[in-house]
């Protein structure tokens, strides 16, 4: 019995100590030092893992696109150079962090994972300045929140895992509360313009306004019950 106990406190040890390592091959960064690191980085192999869509878009400089849903990834990923950095984003972090992994497990030296995605970036103002209007503008924002005393914008995406959980219950919202508040879904998508000027740098978001002037903000997900609290 002693012996087997030995055992079990050894392999309960060797356990925690790999759990514990710290993976050097795999690095999340922020907007800042990714960008950084691929200024300092000689010929950097940077992949954009969203959809052709999305890449086409918005997407870094010199960035190729594997998508990380596509049925090629490991294929076009085998191509690159196991021994260079490789430089990986999404539009959040979700993907990314799933391609980075897979990259890792692949044998790839140094994987650097864009920490919050395009978001982030654009966020931290990395993003070339455009004078092109994408969505609703300011002043249009501005007269919807002057139109209700009371205004919610809920900003989503279609490929937001978050935005899908909440749908069901923000609409259900829109419903339930239409005397009392106005409840509006905007899609970040479709209104990039906004998304960059009210520096919004995750989905889903959630805004509530009276008489105009921002009362709560919340970005990420929130569960029904919390979010009806912040009503109440």
């Amino acid at each position: 019995m002693r012996i087997k106990y030995h055992l079990l406190v050894l392999l309960s040890f060797i356990l925690v100590s790999c759990n514990g390592q710290k993976n050097d091959a795999y690095e999340n960064s922020s907007a800042q030092v990714f960008a950084e690191k691929i200024k300092t980085t000689p010929n950097p192999q940077i992949i954009d893992v969203r959809s052709p869509e999305e890449y086409a878009s918005q997407h870094l400089d010199n960035a190729k696109n594997i998508n990380w849903n596509g049925d090629e990834f490991e294929t076009k990923v085998a191509l690159l150079d196991k021994k260079q950095p490789v430089f990986v984003y999404c539009m959040v972090g979700g993907r990314s962090k799933k391609a980075s992994d897979k990259l890792v497990a692949m044998g790839f030296s140094k994987v650097y994972d864009l920490q919050g995605g395009i978001m982030k970036w654009n966020a931290a103002g990395l993003s070339k300045p455009s004078d092109k209007i994408i969505g609703m503008c300011s002043q249009e924002y501005g007269d919807l929140l002057k139109s209700k005393p009371k205004i919610i914008i809920n900003f989503y995406a279609d490929w937001c895992e978050p935005c899908k959980k909440m749908k069901p219950y923000i609409l259900q919202m829109q419903t339930d509360l239409k005397d009392k508040i106005t409840l509006i879904r905007l899609n970040a998508d479709e209104n990039k313009t906004l998304i960059s000027d009210l520096k919004i740098d995750e989905l889903p978001a959630i805004l509530m306004y009276e008489n105009a002037e921002l009362k709560w903000k919340h970005l990420g997900f929130i569960s029904e019950e919390d979010l009806k609290k912040q009503l109440q």
